[in-house]
Order: C-alpha cells, then sequence, then structure tokens
C-alpha cells in the first residue's frame, strides 16, 4: 500500500546545502524518516542505491572507483556507512567534478558515518540531522486539544507510527529498540552485554526531564562511570536522547552545573518506562516529566531541522529556584516555564518574575507554555500559552 509523503521542515535547508555543497549527508535516528526525504527529494535527479543491500554493496567493495565511473551522473547513497571504503573515492571524484548537490547520502549509525565525512569530505559536504517529526511539522496548530496531548505523547513522533494508523505501537517499538540495540549498538561500540545496556535504556527513560545523575545511574544500571559516560554520549550523538544544559550566565547566584536529560522522542520514552495507555500516562505521576519531554523534543527539532545547533539551556540555582527552559537566540533570552496543567494559576509565573530581575534587559519574553489552548494573562506581562501555538509564534519572524 503506497502512504503519501508528508513534508518534512528540513526541506528548506536541504535544497539550500545543494545548491552549494557538492555532498549532502543526512543522519539521524533509524526510521526518522531520511531515505524517504531523499528519495522524494532527489527522484527526479539522482540514481538511487541502497548499501544496505548486500549485492550492492559487495559491488561498491569489489571496485569502488568502477562503479563511481559506471554509473556518472548524481547519486544518492543511502546507508553509506556500510561502505567506508568508498569515502576516499568519492573524494576524488568531489575534488576533479564538484557539482553542488551532486552526491546524496543517509547514515543512522551517527559515530562510524561522521568519522569517515571528517577524514574524507571536510569542507565539501554539509551534514543534516532529521529527527522524527514534531508536533507543528505534522500537525500545525490547527485546533490543539489538550486531551490529545497524552495520546500523541504514547504514540511517539516516528514516520510509520504517524502515518500508519494501524501500526502497533508496542510490537514497532519493541522491534525498533531490539533492531537498534543489535544492529546498531553492537556495530558501533563494545557492548558485551545487550541486556545490561537494555536495562541502561530503560533506567534513563524513567529520568527523562529530571537533572542527569551519571554517577547514580551507573551504579543503578551496575556499569562504571567510564562506561555511563560512553553510553549516554552514544544516545546523544545518535539523536535518541538530547542534554540541555545548565545556562551559563550567573545572575549573582550558584548554579546547578549537572544537565538535564530529555529523550527525543516521548514513545520510546514511554515504551522504556513501561506506560502503554494514554489514560494511564495522564493519571500518572510521570505525565509532567513526559510533557516537558514533548516541548523540549519540538523546541530541539525547530532548530535541527533548520541545521542549527539548539540554543537551548535551563537555568538552576542552588535554592531551587529553576527555569525550565532558556532560548538564547541573537542576542536574545526567552524563558519558559513549562507546565503540564490544563489550569494555569499566578504562582506557575513565580520563577519567571525572578528571573526577569536577574536577566534584566536581556529578557526579551517570559512565558508559562501549557497544556490549553490559546492564551490567557497570567500575572502581570507574563501570559499562559498553548505551548504548541507559543512555540510556532516564537518562530515566526526569527527562523527561515
Amino acid at each position: 500500500m503506497s502512504v503519501s509523503y508528508h513534508q518534512r521542515s528540513i526541506e528548506t535547508v536541504l535544497a539550500s546545502a545543494a545548491a552549494t555543497f557538492p555532498v549532502i549527508v543526512v543522519t539521524g535516528p533509524r526510521q526518522s524518516g531520511k531515505t524517504t526525504l531523499l528519495k522524494h527529494y532527489s527522484s527526479k535527479t539522482h540514481r538511487y542505491f541502497s548499501l544496505e543491500d548486500p549485492d550492492v554493496r559487495q559491488q561498491v567493495v569489489a571496485d569502488p572507483r568502477a562503479f563511481l565511473g559506471y554509473y556518472g551522473g548524481p547519486l544518492f547513497l543511502d546507508e553509506i556507512q556500510y561502505v567506508p571504503e568508498l569515502f576516499p573515492y568519492i573524494k576524488t571524484a568531489v575534488d576533479e567534478n564538484a557539482k553542488p548537490g551532486f552526491f546524496l547520502m543517509s547514515g543512522s549509525q551517527h559515530f562510524p558515518l561522521m568519522n569517515n565525512v571528517s577524514e574524507s569530505l571536510a569542507g565539501r559536504a554539509a551534514i543534516l540531522t532529521l529527527l522524527p517529526f514534531g508536533w507543528l511539522e505534522f500537525f500545525g496548530t490547527g485546533e490543539y486539544l489538550p486531551r490529545n496531548c497524552p495520546e500523541k505523547s504514547i504514540r511517539g513522533w516516528y514516520p510509520q507510527l504517524l502515518v500508519q494508523k494501524k501500526t502497533s505501537r508496542d510490537l514497532w517499538y519493541g522491534s525498533y529498540i531490539q533492531t537498534y540495540l543489535e544492529r546498531d549498538i553492537r556495530n558501533i561500540t563494545n557492548v558485551g552485554d545487550i541486556s545490561t545496556f537494555e536495562r541502561f535504556l530503560r533506567l534513563l527513560a524513567g529520568r527523562t526531564g529530571q537533572l542527569l545523575n551519571m554517577n547514580e545511574l551507573g551504579r543503578e544500571a551496575g556499569v562504571s562511570s567510564s562506561t555511563t559516560k560512553r553510553w549516554i554520549s552514544l544516545l546523544e550523538t545518535g539523536g535518541q536522547i538530547f542534554l540541555l544544559q545548565p545556562y551559563h550566565r550567573n545572575f549573582g547566584k550558584r548554579i546547578v552545573k549537572t544537565p538535564k536529560i530529555y529523550f527525543i522522542d516521548t514513545g520510546i520514552a514511554t515504551y522504556l518506562f513501561g506506560l502503554h495507555d494514554e489514560e494511564q500516562l495522564a493519571k500518572s505521576p510521570y505525565w509532567g516529566n513526559i510533557f516537558e519531554t514533548l516541548v523540549i523534543a519540538e523546541w530541539v527539532k525547530l532548530f535541527r531541522h533548520r541545521g542549527l545547533l539548539p540554543p537551548l539551556y535551563f537555568w538552576r540555582d542552588n535554592h531551587g529556584d529553576e527555569i525550565d527552559l532558556v532560548v538564547d537566540f541573537q542576542g536574545e533570552l526567552h524563558a519558559f516555564e513549562i507546565k503540564s496543567t490544563q489550569t494555569p494559576v499566578p504562582n506557575h509565573a513565580s520563577n519567571l518574575v525572578k528571573w526577569k530581575s536577574w536577566a534584566g534587559p536581556a529578557c526579551a519574553q517570559s512565558v508559562v507554555l501549557c497544556n490549553i489552548t490559546g492564551s490567557r494573562p497570567l500575572y502581570e506581562d507574563i501570559p499562559a500559552r498553548c505551548w504548541v501555538d507559543g512555540i510556532d509564534e516564537w518562530q515566526k519572524g526569527r527562523l527561515p
């Protein structure tokens, strides 16, 4: 059954990069839509090869120069990390005939892919990251309903689950995690006991939206601190998690230096944590963290899909005063509190009031993003806003 293509917000920066760079590399988590995106973009211009196909791979490895010479024209090389031997020959081809957008590549295993790109294609390749869909990207603002938020959070944001409604969420995530463990993790790093890594993942999912205590996490998982740091780095660069760093400016107080951990996909986080039903999630004490994860992940995707590093932080001092999100963009600070409530009250703005006095003139905006429709006054000039509308309005006029 054919499925209609759903436009991705990264397409604008993809087209811009292809007009300038001879090589475009799109990386990101497995099943985030990289192949679909590049096939759609290049269907009339590039010849497609999947290097995951053993026959194609054997042909390329046997004689890479002949492969590139025979097919000549623009190429889309899918899952390029499976044939690292090809990179030096691509470099030569680029240097001899550096036409913009000539090579399109995709890859899921971030570490080996980026190592080869850095070694052979530095300065020749534009690197883009495609994450699962964002709410704005797939649904837009539309008629947002707060009751749909737990349902969408459970279902998650991978294309197949969004587009194909009949796909079993539990079966899909179970298979995805097993594939991720067996195919990606074993290939990238030396994980002797996959069951230990899976336990590590489940423990990490239970911490989404919280400060990341690596020592505590390592003790519970039964691994060393060095292993904990390596696995966290692996998950972060692979697009599975995002570490929200503390904002660096002191404002006269001692600040917490530990990052907060967020899963990029709420479906994976809830699945790993054992939450499989939207009603169960909505009534659980875990809902606040999942809602915050949903909002932070939306901000991450907003920037990543425009080819930008997310300028996102949180602020917290040793007295417990905290701002959930600080966006440091073009010399201005935009502060947001994130609340899962459908009934915002003035007290929800209390830390933002303090923040405004700390940040001074640099503070351009202070908003409580919550699970409501529309906008309403909350305290002085701090409103409570539907989180989807709040993010959408912020990006207008600021991001391409």
